[in-house]
């Protein structure tokens, strides 16, 4: 394993799933997030560091399983390794929050969505760092 391309690769899948996640639910879905404010915890900022601290430990932990399955064939790996790991994220995770939260089926769908385009762009991210 190359450590200085792992680190790399880590950092930059961390700050683009920040990025994005600011985009998604910061802005374009702001808005939906406002009208369930009835449902979130009202000290929830207090503990935004665990979910930093969790996508810090969700990045490194994507990225090592990149490296460990690597066939070393580019963009269409990290496409196809983004859309597996979304789905078993995203597509479990949406969707068991929406059995569990008085969320719409609507905004399960775009959890689904968006975290499935986030994980696909954090795999060609790694498939262009992390190769030969």
């Amino acid at each position: 394993m190359n450590i200085k391309r792992f680190a790399i690769s880590s950092v930059v899948v961390f700050l683009l799933i920040m990025g994005m996640d600011q985009i998604i639910h910061g802005i374009i879905l702001g808005e939906i997030y406002r009208s369930l404010s009835s449902i979130w915890r009202p000290d929830m900022m207090d503990f935004m560091w665990i979910m930093l601290a969790t996508s810090a430990v969700l990045s490194i932990g994507f990225v090592y399983i990149f490296i460990k399955g690597r066939e070393n064939k580019g963009i269409a790996e990290g496409v196809r390794y983004g859309a597996v790991m979304g789905l078993l994220f995203c597509g479990t995770g949406s969707f068991n929050q929406y059995v569990i939260y008085p969320v719409t089926l609507s905004l399960a769908v775009q959890w689904f969505v968006f975290g499935l385009i986030e994980f696909i762009i954090a795999g060609i991210a790694v498939s262009l760092i992390y190769k030969d």
